[in-house]
């Protein structure tokens, strides 16, 4: 906030070096703003940006003084020690302590290609990229070359001669852009709390991306950002909606909080209920894990779906995903909301039911779960038997989440690279009419869906009166077409546009359009069951499907 009013009292534009700007010093040791991380916003936040909130650590290590020694400040080694050291680390100073690296963070953010180096190694390659580019912007920009020494006020000096140091009789930097001020800032804030890699390291990777990006639009030989990384994957990245949605109300509802906080699956499996949370910075350790010495983790026996359906996997590991990975509506939901309500009229109690994300576990066994909308008189597909590999640890990394598409070379020789896993056909029917009998299950989905996303534009404009749009990623996510081009535009995608004149045809059809495209890995977690779906719903539209084929 600081940063942004010095800005707007100098007027300056974004490139434009303005003699009322001068740096702005965090000051030293602010590791309760790194550990608060956007909830305290020590660092500068770029405008239409999120980032990760309080760092959690573990249960009876979140406060100053369960890590620090209160008079010493000391860190307490000997208890980092129960915990970090293992085989491949020894903590035997508190220097040791840079080289931890936990499972929840196996990305290479700095893009060196070293996945061994501790957060803090993440942290120095990254800053020292922001440094370059700083000092390439300063040259190119601001018209005068920039020098940085931690331990001299004011710490960002002219570098007259260009060398790279501090000479004797080279002064305060005195050409400041908004927009070098904002990175200057960010990359002394990270320098700043020497231990910002384990009081929140992942905000501070966030700053330091965020401001390496946004000096490469103004620089001539901008940064390659496609080896870097600013956040962590799905289960860690506590800077995404599916765990900051709540930090304004300060609390997780416990209808959220299950799946959506760090401590509510564990009380879930314990007591078969959640109660509210409070928003969490990603899982934790023991989200899934009952012992952090032995990181075993819950064993649960079987899930219950939202249908009502209760299914034991065979295997509890894959069983505490489905927990989370089921969806939050079925079959048996939507037809509850639709009641007696004539097929083609519209009711005011009818609403779009989001069948919410990722519910791979719903889909993986059809028909069994019904997480997607089945027609009555109509059979749908079961468990889809994967070959043996059928547990989500065989297909995806337990902690990356990632697939591991190099294993499925041995059976499907069409894929050499990741995005050929789209090209795998195990059936050759060609479902979508397309004549396409070879392209993958991926395309003849995605096909269908744009079938259905023109059906359902026709039948709303024909049957209520009113186009309806859509836009997966701006809920309610279905709008009113206000001028019937047939696309979502900016100006239409918001709340107050929302569609609301639901008939069941239309709803039903809408509740299988999302819940195939929630499911990024359809295709395979189970395509036939997500085609039977996609036809039914264009055939109860009146859509032509002669040239298509159901399962």
């Amino acid at each position: 906030m600081s940063v942004d009013q010095a800005i707007a009292d100098s007027g300056a534009d974004a490139d434009t070096v303005s003699e009322d700007l001068g740096f702005r010093n965090i000051h030293y040791f602010a590791a309760a703003a790194t550990k608060y991380g956007t909830l305290a916003k020590g660092g500068y936040e770029y405008d239409g940006k999120s980032y990760d909130g309080m760092f959690a650590h573990v249960e009876g290590y979140t406060t100053c003084i369960e890590c620090h020694n209160s008079h010493t400040l000391e860190i307490k080694l000997e208890e980092c020690q129960e915990c970090h050291e293992n085989d491949e680390l020894t903590i035997a100073s508190a220097d040791d302590l840079k080289n931890i690296r936990m499972a929840g963070s196996e990305v290479d953010f700095d893009g060196d290609a070293d996945m061994e180096e501790g957060i803090a190694g993440e942290l120095t390659g990254l800053q020292e990229i922001l440094l370059a580019s700083i000092q390439a912007y300063a040259n190119e920009v601001a018209g005068k070359a920039i020098a940085y020494d931690a331990a001299s006020y004011p710490y960002f000096f002219l570098d007259a001669n260009a060398n790279g140091a501090i000479d004797e009789g080279e002064g305060r930097f005195d050409a400041w852009t908004p927009r070098l001020l904002k990175a200057a800032y960010n990359y002394q804030t990270s320098i700043k709390d020497p231990g910002a890699y384990a009081h929140g390291g992942k905000y501070i990777i966030e700053l330091l991306y965020d401001s390496i990006e946004d000096l490469n639009g103004s620089i001539a030989s901008p940064v390659d950002m496609a080896t870097l990384r600013r956040i962590d994957h799905g289960h860690f990245a506590g800077s995404e909606e599916a765990f900051r949605h709540w930090d304004e109300e300060g609390v997780v509802p416990g209808s959220c909080a299950k799946c959506h906080s760090a401590a509510g699956l564990p009380q879930f499996i314990a007591e078969g209920a959640v109660v509210s949370q409070m928003p969490a910075n990603g899982f934790e350790c023991t989200t899934c894990h009952n012992d952090l010495a032995e990181y075993t983790l819950y064993e649960v026996k079987n899930v219950k779906f939202p249908s009502g359906a209760t299914i034991d996997s065979g295997d509890p590991d894959t069983n505490l995903c489905m927990m989370c990975h089921q969806g939050r509506e079925s079959t048996v939901s939507v037809n509850k909301l639709i009641g007696d309500t004539e097929d083609d009229a519209t009711s005011e109690s009818l609403r779009f039911l989001n069948p919410h994300y990722f519910a791979s576990g719903a889909t993986r066994f059809g028909t069994e779960a019904k997480g997607a909308y089945e027609y009555d008189g109509k059979e749908y597909a079961g468990f889809f038997d994967h070959g043996g590999v059928n547990n989500c640890t065989d297909c995806h990394g337990a902690h990356t989440q990632e697939v591991d598409w190099e294993s499925c070379v041995e059976c499907h020789s069409e894929v050499s690279v990741e995005e050929d896993l789209q090209n795998i056909r195990y059936t050759l029917a060609d479902y979508d009419g397309d004549g396409e009998d070879a392209e993958g299950v991926y395309f003849e989905i995605q096909d269908m869906r744009d079938a259905l996303s023109a059906a359902m534009q026709e039948y709303a404009t024909a049957t209520v009166g009113k186009g309806i749009v859509y836009n997966g990623s701006s809920y309610p996510y279905f709008f009113v077409d206000t001028n019937a081009n047939g696309e979502a535009d900016a100006d239409e995608v918001n709340s107050d546009n929302s569609f609301k004149d639901w008939t069941p045809k239309l709803l039903r059809a809408a509740y299988n359009y999302q819940y195939s495209g929630k499911d990024p890995g359809a295709f395979t977690h189970n395509g036939k069951y997500i085609i039977q779906t996609l036809y039914d719903s264009l055939e109860s539209l009146g859509a032509d499907v002669s040239g298509m084929t159901r399962p």
